[in-house]
């Protein structure tokens, strides 16, 4: 058992190092099922099947020694040196193969139920969420808000909450489900959404908006226009709820056109020109855009988001090691 323990201990720092250098692409969901699964068999081994056997050789030992000590008792040899108090410890102490298994999988189980059902962490890689989310932010997504999914198969069992328009969404990158982007719902299921000329239609409607006092981006020290769009709520077409309010940036000396698309699922659907994009969103998906409207790469270039990318909704900045004010909620 130590060499194949120590063999599939191998096998998983491999994988994760590997990932690490992008020699392969990982799966984190994956590789804490695994992880799940291979420490849950060696916690059911140790309880039933290797600590049983750990104590019956210690209680075996202890009663050795007693008879030993019975027997000298009998030839009249009254003062006895029998201590076996340190060999059955030693006997009853987990060896190293099943503390970095058995031992571990508690903790493993927390982490892998906690991730895949209530809250998952995420770090902010871009700044294509600027304003609203900057570079740094560790960030909470909310796992079960638009339904509960299965782990790894990310197959709905609770239908939640519906997406609504203005949500900000985690999920799967369409053109590479690896990796985990995140960006605001603009358009639902039945919406038409057309970005002209920089200006926001849904529906044939133009979203309101208002100018804000310039943004500072503290990397290129420079000003960006920043207004506040005011994105009406509803999870279905033709919905027009409450709007929802929230800031966004926008190069204004940056052309319309959109440059450099990909060939996507359902591209029939939408018209590029050179004022920009206008897309129909078709049943079960949803069409995202940044927020930093000119360095988002968004539903513009790849297309729509499929109900089933859905990772849930991020709602709360739990730290920002360069700026610790920027804890707290955001819309």
């Amino acid at each position: 058992m130590p060499t194949l323990t120590a063999a599939v201990l191998a096998a998983f720092a491999g994988y994760a190092v590997s990932w690490y250098l992008g020699m392969i692409e990982g799966n984190f969901a994956l590789f804490m099922f695994a992880a799940t699964a291979v420490t849950g068999v060696y916690w059911l081994a140790e309880r039933w099947h290797f600590l049983p056997r750990r104590q019956a050789a210690a209680q075996a030992l202890q009663a050795d020694a007693e008879r030993r000590r019975q027997e000298l008792q009998a030839m009249g040899i009254e003062k006895q040196d029998i201590d076996v108090g340190e060999a059955r410890e030693r006997l009853l102490m987990q060896p190293w193969w099943l503390d970095w298994t058995a031992g571990l999988f508690p903790v493993i189980l927390a982490v892998f139920l906690l991730r895949s059902f209530l809250f998952e962490p995420f770090k902010i890689p871009s700044g294509s969420m600027i304003p609203t989310l900057l570079v740094g932010d560790l960030i909470l997504v909310n796992k079960f808000h638009y339904g509960v999914r299965l782990p790894v198969l990310n197959t709905k069992l609770t239908e939640g909450n519906p997406v609504q328009r203005g949500d900000v969404m985690v999920f799967r990158y369409p053109p590479k489900p690896s990796l985990d982007y995140i960006k605001r719902v603009v358009g639902v299921p039945g919406d038409e959404v057309a970005y002209l000329n920089k200006r926001l239609t849904i529906n044939g409607k133009p979203v309101p908006s208002r100018d804000l006092p310039d943004f500072l981006d503290a990397e290129s020290l420079r000003y960006i226009k920043q207004f506040e769009e005011s994105l009406p709520l509803g999870s279905r077409a033709l919905e027009m709820g409450a709007p929802h309010t929230h800031r966004l940036l926008i190069e204004t000396g940056r052309p319309a056109f959109i440059p450099g698309t990909e060939d996507f699922p359902f591209k029939d659907q939408c018209t590029y020109t050179v004022e920009g994009v206008t897309c129909k969103v078709p049943p079960g998906h949803y069409f995202m855009m940044g927020d930093n409207r000119d360095n988002s790469l968004d539903s513009r270039y790849w297309g729509f988001v499929p109900d089933q990318n859905i990772v849930g909704k991020a709602f709360f900045v739990w730290m920002n090691f360069g700026d610790i004010r920027r804890i707290g909620g955001f819309e």
